[in-house]
């Protein structure tokens, strides 16, 4: 298992959601990216109401897929990749490439959403700006206490971003009722759109951060199952809130007649429709806070893939550090327009979520062994399986589609 950190306390003490607060907050800020938030605006204006049936799938999948990676991952005390090698010798490491390609993928979104959030609060070049949120993170994981560090800007961030989307929300009074309804019975449906989603709130890298963050924390095994489950659910609620709140706020001004479709930042002039200068303002805090606790999500996560669960903090933390590096050089390199890397880094990550989804329900279903005897709840194993094959069936059906997003930017 994991070596002695500076984070960890033992498993025998009493345990319960504020001690997983963190946690939570890095699952639900990494799927409450600036990917999502250039998502669901895009997709909002393509679709409208009709969105948020996309949204809603989304947030069941994300239930469905997080239940299970807390309750398998956090009884069994591993981490995905050495669960793997556990499993199957090179599988772990053949999941963590997969992890950290689309980590690395993603990061790259993340910065560029760091630049068009400081671009949007300061007026800063987006270049510079996604460089200054890298470099950011960077000095969190420099610092000596860099788990306490990583959950207390994480945790802030998150209530911050809360608050303002609330206030947007208020302010371009959404319809509520077409929005319900459509959930249900959409008018249009897109199946890049709910892949796009699913890969940018619960695939890749997202799938296991606030997991392996529960495990760095030091909680673990079956005496605390009640409060691993209370925590995956928490975050989901949490991000599900935020996702809610977001494709509201849109969907008031784009009921509206506001037409987006022309805008170079189309959440950017949404909020500055809604609330003006102060609106613009507002997004790029918002964007900023997702990006920036997004590339402390993906860098974190990857590298907890990337190296053995015996390295110690001071190793990981450098590790980190050199994953954030090398995702700033290829931001600074790639010269795609930021839009189009947050779509397609979404796209992408919802691809590689039926691969390490697999591990775990294998592990629920036939590996009660690694689970310290643990009897794994057979509706929940069940309700896996039924999500893993509609990922598979998402992933199939938007192949095409993600060329062509890439393609067009």
């Amino acid at each position: 298992m994991s070596a002695p950190d500076p984070d960890k306390t033992t498993n025998a003490r009493p345990t319960g959601i504020g001690s997983l607060i963190g946690a939570i907050f890095l699952m639900a800020t990494s799927a409450i990216g600036p990917g999502f938030i250039t998502q669901t605006t895009s997709f909002t204006v393509q679709l409208g109401a009709a969105f948020a049936a996309a949204i809603l799938i989304s947030v069941l999948v994300d239930i469905a897929v997080q239940l299970n990676v807390w309750r398998v991952l956090g009884v069994s005390g591993m981490r995905a990749s050495t669960l793997g090698n556990t499993v199957l010798p090179g599988l772990g490491w053949f999941l963590a490439v997969l992890v950290a390609l689309g980590g690395l993928v993603f990061n790259v979104g993340n910065i560029s959403g760091g630049g068009l959030g400081l671009d949007a609060m300061l007026g800063l070049d987006t270049t510079v700006g996604g460089l200054i949120t890298a470099a950011i993170a960077i000095g969190i994981f420099l610092w000596k206490r860099a788990g306490k560090a990583m959950d207390v800007v994480v945790v802030a961030l998150g209530v911050i971003m809360i608050l303002l989307m609330l206030y947007v929300t208020i302010v371009t009074k959404p319809p509520l009722g077409e929005a319900l309804v459509q959930s249900v019975v959409p008018d249009t449906f897109s199946f890049v759109a709910v892949t796009t989603l699913i890969g940018g709130t619960v695939g890749g890298y997202i799938t296991y951060s606030g997991a392996h963050r529960m495990l760095d924390s030091g909680i673990s095994g079956v005496k605390n199952v009640k409060e691993i489950s209370q925590a995956s659910i928490t975050g989901v609620i949490v991000t599900g809130v935020m996702r809610f709140l977001l494709f509201l706020a849109i969907l008031g001004v784009v009921s509206q007649g506001v037409d987006l479709s022309g805008a170079d930042n189309q959440t950017a002039t949404a909020f500055q429709h809604a609330a003006g200068e102060f609106g613009l303002r507002i997004f790029g805090v918002i964007l900023w806070g997702a990006a920036i606790t997004s590339v402390i999500g993906a860098a974190f996560t990857s590298v907890s893939f990337l190296t053995p669960q015996t390295a110690g903090p001071r190793t990981r933390n450098l590790a980190t550090v050199a994953f954030i590096v090398v995702s700033s050089i290829v931001f600074a390199a790639l010269g795609k327009a930021p839009t189009t890397i947050l779509i397609v880094a979404g796209a992408v990550n919802g691809l590689i979520l039926p691969a390490g989804f697999a591990l775990i329900l294998w592990v629920a279903w036939r590996r009660r062994d690694l689970l310290q005897g643990y009897v794994y709840p057979k509706w929940l194993l069940i309700v896996g399986v039924i999500v893993w094959l509609l990922t598979l069936y998402l992933g199939y059906n938007s192949l095409s589609g993600i060329a062509a997003l890439w393609n067009a930017g």
